[in-house]
């Protein structure tokens, strides 16, 4: 029995953060002033199990839910992931995805791809290796990350690069990106730089509006826009004229689409969250441990989304980017 909120939005889609923790310390999501190396990152016994996360999924599906998406912090930090993804995909009828920083991809792409994967987003921001290395801020050199992506290619994966772009950062390495990836069929998505969390300094003047970025790309390879695939689909879409794929920009700052969200989230330590830019959360993890049947977790999906209301892109402004957010790493993107 599905499920709709009080706008009449369908819950579709659900992200499983598998772990709260990453390698990686990108300005936008984890900045290495705030998550250093005293952070405290949650206990493994706080961390939902593979056998919780194959449960709750499975009352998801049954309530409606047709893509899943296992994010972090880092997945590929969570030790033998490809089970979990042998459980999801033994599920039924979902599409099965992954987003990934791309730094284990090359290791992990064909086993991923056997276990039943169906598809992965990897974050890249820029191709420039000074660059990226700044936006990582561990150091961590771009070619490791292409051979990811060329390893999941190779393994038969579909593959979509995520770009946040930045201004003063990695706007540079828009057009740059576009042309790496053109013709190789990978889609490109450039995202808005968001407001989400309280770390990460974000102010408007730091966002690259999606329609500058249009312009820039299709200064150099004309686009014309494409419609959407599905109801809640995030991003934009425009393809090459001539033939050469297509790109995405998400542009949840200049351009919200709270209208059509389908999403809901769950945290590594078992928090449902109705929105990306939530302060709080729902603990499914104490329904699940408190011995509740299936038909009462699945009653309580159904209470916490047909309540929502949220629309936070819709009524950002200068007093509510300032909220003290979750943070993204902890929520998966």
């Amino acid at each position: 029995m599905s499920a709709t909120d009080t706008f009449g939005r369908p819950l579709r889609d659900l992200r499983i953060s598998v772990t709260d923790r990453c390698n990686f310390r990108c300005v936008y999501c984890m900045p290495k002033e705030v998550f250093g190396r005293d952070y405290r990152f949650l206990p493994r016994r706080e961390l939902l199990s593979f056998e919780e996360i194959e449960r709750v999924c499975d009352v998801f599906v049954r309530v409606g839910v047709r893509k899943l998406r296992l994010t972090g912090g880092e997945p590929l930090l969570r030790r033998d992931l490809e089970i979990l993804v042998e459980r999801l995909a033994a599920l039924g009828d979902v599409d099965l995805a992954l987003t990934t920083n791309g730094s284990a991809l090359a290791a992990k792409a064909r086993v991923l791809a056997d276990a039943g994967l169906d598809r992965v987003t990897v974050s890249l921001d820029s191709l420039d290796d000074e660059v990226f290395r700044a936006m990582n801020d561990v150091d961590f050199p771009v070619a490791r990350v292409l051979a990811g992506i060329d390893a999941a290619a190779d393994a038969g994966l579909p593959v979509k690069v995520n770009v946040v772009v930045k201004r003063g950062l990695n706007e540079g390495s828009v057009l740059d990106i576009a042309r790496r990836f053109r013709g190789t069929g990978h889609t490109v998505r450039f995202i808005e730089y968001m407001d989400v969390g309280a770390t990460n300094g974000w102010r408007l003047d730091d966002v690259v509006p999606a329609a500058e970025i249009v312009r820039t790309i299709g200064a150099q390879f004309p686009l014309e826009p494409v419609e959407s695939n599905y109801r809640g689909e995030v991003a934009q879409r425009y393809r090459y004229r001539d033939g050469g794929g297509e790109i995405g920009v998400v542009a949840s700052v200049t351009q919200p689409f709270c209208g059509d969200c389908t999403r809901m989230r769950l945290s590594a330590d078992g928090k449902l969250f109705t929105c990306l830019f939530a302060v709080r959360g729902h603990d499914v993890r104490a329904v699940l441990r408190g011995g509740a049947s299936d038909a009462e977790l699945a009653d309580s999906i159904h209470a916490i989304w047909e309540r929502r209301a949220d629309r936070y892109s819709e009524l950002r402004t200068e007093e509510t980017h300032s909220l003290r957010k979750v943070e993204m790493s902890y929520i998966g993107g």
